[in-house]
């Protein structure tokens, strides 16, 4: 049975497993950390009850873990929209260059003009959007082919990460919090976060679900989808739209955390198959478990000491990344 065949029991049931997955890297994350909270007080906390670490547990645990998970939803769609649109498993909004964008517009602000840092996440949306026209005006040539996209995208998010270095060698006297911002890190995230992710990860994930269909379609290619009536040009901007939305909210709350759009929509569809219908409840689900997860990791494995998450979300980017390209290329 192959991967893009898989039955509707076999799809239910990697669903079951992956909600499993992301509860246990939920529980985890409320319960590990420089104090270790135990499974009793955490349920107590969280439903009422009288517990010493309530606090730790609603003002910091809690809205942390909700970002992880926002952020992880939120950057496996984008992925798994670009991968969609462009046919090709390596599109990530890191690697092709959206979340460059949104990344040198945020760094602008945090750097030059830290009193408007309360316009971070529309300024990035707009370098984002900026970042994906100028990746479509390179690849354009009567029409876009998805290999002119990915090509153009690396070239672009090379030239963009070269801004943000001049930034950051000019301004170094300023570059505090914007450290932690090109790495991608979840440290002291709270409810304010949770608030500012979550309407742009509800849209986005809507949209992404109400295109399921059109993306199936899309995935015959460009001439059966033309053949079957879709305006392909119209719908690959539409969902390279909302990946950019969802990619921009990220980097505008925990910078510029990069794979993640990369290796859960991938893992995804070995599991569950390539329709759309159900590859992105799976990549909402998978994305939540490895997140949290990667976050705990990253809070205790050198603790007292914390590590940005974008860090060990490298350490499993990188290796991932290299196999993509081993088994598509070599």
């Amino acid at each position: 049975m192959r991967h893009g065949q898989k039955s509707v029991n076999w799809r239910a049931s990697v669903l079951v497993i992956l909600a499993f997955f992301a509860l246990l890297g939920i529980g985890l994350s409320l319960i590990c950390g420089a104090v270790n909270i135990t499974i009793s007080d955490v349920l107590h906390s969280l439903f009422g009850g009288q517990s010493t670490y309530h606090d730790i547990i609603w003002n910091i645990r809690l809205p942390r873990t909700i970002v992880a998970a926002l952020v992880g939803i939120s950057l496996s769609l984008s992925g798994a929209l670009l991968q969609g649109v462009m046919r090709n498993s390596m599109a990530d909004p890191h690697i092709i260059g959206v979340s460059s964008g949104a990344g040198l517009f945020g760094i602008g602000i945090l750097i030059l003009f830290p009193a408007y840092a309360y316009l971070l996440t529309p300024v990035a949306f707009v370098g984002a959007i900026g970042a994906a026209l100028l990746i479509y005006l390179m690849a354009w040539r009567g029409g876009v082919n998805p290999l002119r996209v990915i090509l153009a995208g690396v070239a672009v998010s090379a030239l963009l990460n070269s801004g943000i270095s001049a930034l950051l060698t000019l301004y170094s006297d300023r570059v505090g919090g914007a450290l932690i911002f090109m790495v991608g890190g979840l440290s002291a995230r709270s409810w304010p976060h949770v608030y500012i992710l979550l309407p742009y990860t509800l849209i986005g994930t809507l949209l992404a679900v109400i295109g399921s269909q059109r993306l199936n379609i899309m995935a015959l290619g460009e001439e059966q989808a033309k053949g079957l009536g879709l305006r392909v040009e119209s719908h690959r901007l539409y969902f390279t739209v909302i990946a950019t939305l969802l990619a921009a909210s990220t980097v505008s709350v925990v910078g510029l955390l990069g794979f993640v759009g990369m290796i859960v929509p991938h893992s995804a569809r070995l599991l569950i198959g390539s329709d759309y219908r159900w590859l992105l409840p799976a990549c909402v689900l998978l994305s939540v478990g490895v997140l949290t997860i990667s976050d705990t990791v990253a809070r205790i494995i050198f603790a007292p000491m914390e590590l940005p998450v974008g860090i060990v979300m490298g350490v499993l980017g990188a290796p991932f990344f290299l196999y993509l390209v081993r088994r598509r290329v070599l």
